[in-house]
Protein backbone atom coordinates (compact mmCIF):
# COMPACT_ATOMS: atom_id res chain seq x y z
CA UNK A 1 0.00 0.00 0.00
CA UNK A 2 0.97 3.89 -0.27
CA UNK A 3 -0.81 6.31 1.12
CA UNK A 4 -0.01 10.18 -0.88
CA UNK A 5 -0.97 13.29 1.16
CA UNK A 6 -1.23 17.08 -0.44
CA UNK A 7 -0.50 19.84 1.78
CA UNK A 8 -0.45 23.50 1.43
CA UNK A 9 2.23 24.50 3.96
CA UNK A 10 2.06 28.39 3.68
CA UNK A 11 5.47 29.00 3.84
CA UNK A 12 8.10 25.70 4.79
CA UNK A 13 10.29 27.71 6.92
CA UNK A 14 7.95 29.73 8.87
CA UNK A 15 6.29 26.39 9.16
CA UNK A 16 9.49 23.75 9.62
CA UNK A 17 8.33 22.73 12.80
CA UNK A 18 4.86 21.64 11.62
CA UNK A 19 6.19 19.82 8.69
CA UNK A 20 8.33 18.16 10.87
CA UNK A 21 5.60 17.17 13.21
CA UNK A 22 3.30 16.07 10.78
CA UNK A 23 5.95 13.26 9.09
CA UNK A 24 6.90 11.95 12.40
CA UNK A 25 3.22 11.67 13.24
CA UNK A 26 2.27 10.19 9.76
CA UNK A 27 4.70 8.84 8.18
CA UNK A 28 3.48 9.42 4.29
CA UNK A 29 5.12 7.50 1.40
CA UNK A 30 4.76 10.77 -0.37
CA UNK A 31 3.69 13.82 0.48
CA UNK A 32 3.14 16.85 -2.25
CA UNK A 33 3.62 20.46 -0.82
CA UNK A 34 2.40 23.67 -2.04
CA UNK A 35 3.26 27.47 -1.72
CA UNK A 36 6.70 27.15 -0.16
CA UNK A 37 7.20 30.42 -0.22
CA UNK A 38 11.14 30.15 -1.05
CA UNK A 39 13.53 29.62 -3.28
CA UNK A 40 14.66 25.73 -4.46
CA UNK A 41 18.06 27.18 -2.88
CA UNK A 42 16.49 28.10 0.69
CA UNK A 43 14.34 24.85 0.75
CA UNK A 44 15.07 23.36 3.96
CA UNK A 45 16.65 20.21 2.44
CA UNK A 46 18.69 18.88 5.30
CA UNK A 47 16.36 18.75 8.16
CA UNK A 48 13.90 16.80 5.64
CA UNK A 49 16.51 14.03 4.54
CA UNK A 50 16.76 14.33 8.53
CA UNK A 51 13.46 13.13 8.63
CA UNK A 52 14.01 10.08 5.96
CA UNK A 53 12.74 12.08 2.95
CA UNK A 54 14.24 13.19 -0.07
CA UNK A 55 12.69 15.85 -2.35
CA UNK A 56 12.31 17.45 -6.11
CA UNK A 57 11.57 20.83 -5.40
CA UNK A 58 10.51 24.00 -7.70
CA UNK A 59 10.37 27.02 -5.60
CA UNK A 60 10.10 30.78 -6.03
CA UNK A 61 11.45 33.68 -3.97
CA UNK A 62 8.90 34.93 -1.72
CA UNK A 63 5.39 32.90 -3.63
CA UNK A 64 4.20 30.08 -4.79
CA UNK A 65 6.53 26.72 -4.77
CA UNK A 66 6.00 22.96 -5.02
CA UNK A 67 7.34 19.97 -4.05
CA UNK A 68 7.34 16.56 -3.22
CA UNK A 69 9.21 14.55 -0.77
CA UNK A 70 9.24 10.74 -0.92
CA UNK A 71 9.89 8.57 2.37
CA UNK A 72 11.17 5.18 -0.12
CA UNK A 73 9.76 5.39 -3.39
CA UNK A 74 11.74 7.06 -6.58
CA UNK A 75 11.24 10.22 -8.19
CA UNK A 76 11.95 10.94 -11.45
CA UNK A 77 11.69 14.08 -12.71
CA UNK A 78 8.78 14.41 -16.00
CA UNK A 79 8.60 18.61 -15.93
CA UNK A 80 8.38 21.63 -13.57
CA UNK A 81 6.69 23.56 -16.05
CA UNK A 82 2.93 23.89 -17.31
CA UNK A 83 3.19 23.65 -21.56
CA UNK A 84 1.32 26.46 -23.32
CA UNK A 85 3.06 29.48 -21.86
CA UNK A 86 7.00 29.95 -22.33
CA UNK A 87 6.61 33.21 -20.74
CA UNK A 88 5.11 31.90 -17.44
CA UNK A 89 8.06 31.93 -14.86
CA UNK A 90 5.71 31.52 -11.76
CA UNK A 91 7.01 27.86 -10.10
CA UNK A 92 3.43 25.97 -9.69
CA UNK A 93 3.40 22.74 -11.37
CA UNK A 94 5.20 19.72 -10.72
CA UNK A 95 5.23 16.52 -12.64
CA UNK A 96 7.04 13.37 -11.72
CA UNK A 97 7.20 9.42 -12.04
CA UNK A 98 7.57 7.09 -9.36
CA UNK A 99 7.11 3.91 -10.53
CA UNK A 100 4.27 3.28 -12.66
CA UNK A 101 2.14 6.28 -11.10
CA UNK A 102 2.67 9.86 -13.28
CA UNK A 103 2.10 12.01 -9.99
CA UNK A 104 1.27 15.58 -10.65
CA UNK A 105 1.48 18.84 -7.76
CA UNK A 106 -0.32 21.29 -8.50
CA UNK A 107 -0.86 25.18 -7.16
CA UNK A 108 -3.71 26.54 -9.23
CA UNK A 109 -3.40 30.95 -9.10
CA UNK A 110 -6.10 32.16 -6.45
CA UNK A 111 -7.17 34.77 -8.94
CA UNK A 112 -8.42 37.71 -6.45
CA UNK A 113 -9.97 40.32 -7.57
CA UNK A 114 -11.86 39.19 -10.27
CA UNK A 115 -11.63 41.89 -11.97
CA UNK A 116 -7.75 42.29 -12.46
CA UNK A 117 -5.13 40.43 -14.41
CA UNK A 118 -4.36 37.66 -11.47
CA UNK A 119 -8.20 36.82 -12.42
CA UNK A 120 -7.31 36.28 -16.00
CA UNK A 121 -4.19 34.69 -15.12
CA UNK A 122 -5.45 32.40 -13.49
CA UNK A 123 -8.62 31.63 -16.40
CA UNK A 124 -5.37 31.45 -18.72
CA UNK A 125 -3.84 28.41 -16.12
CA UNK A 126 -6.89 26.59 -16.01
CA UNK A 127 -6.48 26.23 -19.83
CA UNK A 128 -3.50 25.38 -19.48
CA UNK A 129 -3.78 22.69 -17.09
CA UNK A 130 -7.26 21.22 -18.22
CA UNK A 131 -5.10 20.35 -22.15
CA UNK A 132 -2.07 19.03 -19.99
CA UNK A 133 -4.65 16.15 -17.83
CA UNK A 134 -6.26 15.94 -20.80
CA UNK A 135 -3.05 14.88 -22.61
CA UNK A 136 -2.29 12.91 -18.99
CA UNK A 137 -5.37 10.77 -19.61
CA UNK A 138 -4.65 9.88 -22.71
CA UNK A 139 -1.68 7.65 -21.67
CA UNK A 140 -3.35 4.88 -20.42
CA UNK A 141 -1.18 5.29 -17.55
CA UNK A 142 -1.93 5.47 -13.34
CA UNK A 143 -2.04 9.63 -12.80
CA UNK A 144 -2.71 11.51 -10.00
CA UNK A 145 -3.23 15.03 -9.91
CA UNK A 146 -3.02 16.27 -6.72
CA UNK A 147 -2.73 20.22 -4.41
CA UNK A 148 -4.59 23.32 -4.22
CA UNK A 149 -6.64 23.96 -6.72
CA UNK A 150 -8.19 26.94 -5.57
CA UNK A 151 -11.50 26.19 -6.43
CA UNK A 152 -15.05 25.40 -4.97
CA UNK A 153 -16.28 23.08 -6.83
CA UNK A 154 -20.14 23.49 -5.69
CA UNK A 155 -21.98 25.08 -3.10
CA UNK A 156 -21.65 22.02 -0.90
CA UNK A 157 -18.36 22.67 -0.37
CA UNK A 158 -18.47 26.18 0.97
CA UNK A 159 -19.54 27.31 4.54
CA UNK A 160 -21.65 30.49 3.36
CA UNK A 161 -21.70 29.80 -0.69
CA UNK A 162 -23.88 33.42 -1.00
CA UNK A 163 -20.72 35.31 -0.02
CA UNK A 164 -18.31 33.68 -2.58
CA UNK A 165 -20.61 34.38 -5.63
CA UNK A 166 -17.79 37.22 -6.74
CA UNK A 167 -14.92 35.51 -5.68
CA UNK A 168 -12.48 33.64 -7.94
CA UNK A 169 -12.64 30.62 -6.26
CA UNK A 170 -16.36 30.25 -6.76
CA UNK A 171 -17.02 31.91 -10.02
CA UNK A 172 -18.98 30.64 -12.59
CA UNK A 173 -16.25 29.87 -15.10
CA UNK A 174 -13.69 28.24 -12.61
CA UNK A 175 -16.36 26.13 -11.43
CA UNK A 176 -17.19 25.36 -14.77
CA UNK A 177 -13.64 24.36 -16.11
CA UNK A 178 -13.04 21.96 -12.83
CA UNK A 179 -16.34 20.38 -14.54
CA UNK A 180 -14.99 19.86 -17.75
CA UNK A 181 -11.74 18.72 -16.29
CA UNK A 182 -13.47 16.20 -14.42
CA UNK A 183 -15.11 15.23 -17.85
CA UNK A 184 -12.22 13.97 -19.47
CA UNK A 185 -12.50 11.39 -16.95
CA UNK A 186 -11.14 11.88 -13.90
CA UNK A 187 -12.67 11.36 -10.26
CA UNK A 188 -12.82 13.63 -7.42
CA UNK A 189 -11.52 11.68 -4.55
CA UNK A 190 -12.77 14.03 -1.76
CA UNK A 191 -16.37 14.69 -3.53
CA UNK A 192 -18.06 12.83 -1.57
CA UNK A 193 -16.15 13.45 2.26
CA UNK A 194 -18.33 16.62 2.98
CA UNK A 195 -15.48 17.78 4.86
CA UNK A 196 -13.22 21.22 4.27
CA UNK A 197 -9.63 21.76 3.81
CA UNK A 198 -9.00 25.14 4.44
CA UNK A 199 -10.09 27.63 7.11
CA UNK A 200 -9.06 31.90 7.34
CA UNK A 201 -7.08 32.87 9.93
CA UNK A 202 -9.48 35.42 11.00
CA UNK A 203 -13.30 35.05 13.06
CA UNK A 204 -12.58 32.00 14.37
CA UNK A 205 -13.33 30.26 10.92
CA UNK A 206 -11.71 26.53 11.98
CA UNK A 207 -13.45 26.67 15.47
CA UNK A 208 -16.82 27.56 13.98
CA UNK A 209 -16.10 24.81 11.04
CA UNK A 210 -16.51 28.07 8.33
CA UNK A 211 -14.63 26.69 5.46
CA UNK A 212 -13.97 25.74 2.11
CA UNK A 213 -13.28 22.67 0.26
CA UNK A 214 -10.61 23.76 -2.39
CA UNK A 215 -7.51 20.83 -1.94
CA UNK A 216 -8.23 18.15 -4.12
CA UNK A 217 -7.14 14.71 -5.16
CA UNK A 218 -8.27 13.63 -8.53
CA UNK A 219 -7.05 10.21 -10.29
CA UNK A 220 -7.75 8.54 -13.85
CA UNK A 221 -9.54 5.25 -14.78
CA UNK A 222 -5.97 3.25 -14.48
CA UNK A 223 -6.20 3.80 -10.67
CA UNK A 224 -9.82 3.05 -9.64
CA UNK A 225 -9.26 -0.28 -9.01
CA UNK A 226 -6.38 0.56 -6.74
CA UNK A 227 -7.57 2.98 -4.37
CA UNK A 228 -8.91 2.02 -1.02
CA UNK A 229 -9.83 5.53 0.59
CA UNK A 230 -9.35 9.43 1.00
CA UNK A 231 -10.16 11.71 3.01
CA UNK A 232 -8.71 14.98 5.03
CA UNK A 233 -6.91 15.18 7.93
CA UNK A 234 -8.69 18.38 9.54
CA UNK A 235 -7.15 18.23 12.77
CA UNK A 236 -3.88 19.31 11.58
CA UNK A 237 -5.32 22.81 10.94
CA UNK A 238 -5.72 22.84 14.95
CA UNK A 239 -2.10 22.30 15.66
CA UNK A 240 0.30 25.27 16.90
CA UNK A 241 0.83 27.70 14.27
CA UNK A 242 -0.97 26.07 11.49
CA UNK A 243 -1.45 26.23 7.58
CA UNK A 244 -4.61 27.99 6.73
CA UNK A 245 -4.92 24.36 5.12
CA UNK A 246 -5.62 20.81 6.16
CA UNK A 247 -3.68 18.03 4.61
CA UNK A 248 -5.70 15.82 2.00
CA UNK A 249 -4.35 12.32 1.19
CA UNK A 250 -5.07 9.34 -0.40
CA UNK A 251 -4.12 5.59 0.09
CA UNK A 252 -3.42 3.08 -2.92
CA UNK A 253 -3.16 -0.25 -3.14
Amino acid sequence: MMRIYSFNINSVNARLPLLLRFLETYSPDILCLQELKCTSAQFPFQEVEKAGYKALVNGQKSWNGVAVLSKNHDLELRSDTLEGDSSDTQSRYLELLTGQLILCCIYVPNGNPVDSDKYTYKLQWLQRLAARMEALITMERPVLVVGDYNIIPTEKDVYKPEKYLKNALFTEEVREKFQEILQQGWTDALTDSGEYTFWDYFRNAYGRDAGMRIDHILFNEQLKERVLSAGVLKEVRGWDRPSDHAPVWIELK
